[in-house]
């Protein structure tokens, strides 16, 4: 019996497809050219400038379903890649934890195994307001049993990080950025999730 093609879609705001990384590749792309699949594999990244969970829990399954195939032949998998957004949107953290367990439980109940990506540092100034915005999304992805990683504790001091925002005006990482944030998802249970063999 041949083995069912995955599909992977990302879905999230403009950190998702690299803006200010000058290969072009963000987190995204370095991710999945270290993922070795043994089986045939469609990824889709599905980004909007700007948005919060809230737009993201509205748009989500529609764009998704779009690229997912029947159930019985491929192997369905959705990565929400989290931004910052939500903090200058007027959204409370209860909100945010709101939308993003929505987005879980119903990926969950379309059979769609999820994978959550954390937001990653920004300005100095909203630095305590993003740590606790990505330990409140950390807590609503354990308590489904679904993977989170955590960009925001192990870049907030990291100096190749801080150097990559501040060249790019303290918004977006550079190369080097995405690279570290791409190597925090490879080694926080992407090849476990999608059962692939690890890539040393």
């Amino acid at each position: 019996m041949t083995e069912p093609e995955v599909r992977i879609c990302v879905v999230g705001d403009e950190l998702s497809v690299g803006v200010g990384d000058a290969r072009a590749l963000g987190w995204t792309g370095r991710v999945l050219a270290r993922s070795r699949f043994t089986r045939p594999a469609m990824s889709f990244t599905l980004a909007v400038p700007g948005e919060t969970t809230s737009g993201l829990g509205a748009r989500w399954k529609a764009e998704a379903e779009s690229r997912f195939g029947p159930e019985a032949t491929c192997d369905n998998r959705l990565v929400v890649a989290l931004g910052r957004h939500d903090l200058g949107s007027g959204l409370s953290l209860a909100r945010s934890r709101l939308n993003l367990a929505n987005i879980l439980d119903q990926a969950e109940t379309s059979r769609v195994a999820s994978f959550v990506v954390g937001p990653p540092p920004g300005r100095e100034e909203d630095g305590e307001r993003i740590a606790e915005l990505s330990a409140a999304f950390a807590d609503v992805a354990a308590r489904r049993r679904v993977p989170y990683v955590d960009t925001y504790t192990p870049l907030a001091q990291h100096e190749q990080w801080l150097a990559d925002l501040a060249t790019n005006g303290s918004t977006y990482p550079g190369q080097a950025g995405y690279g570290l944030i791409a190597w925090l998802v490879l080694h926080t249970g992407w090849h476990a999730w999608l059962g692939l063999p690890v890539d040393e």
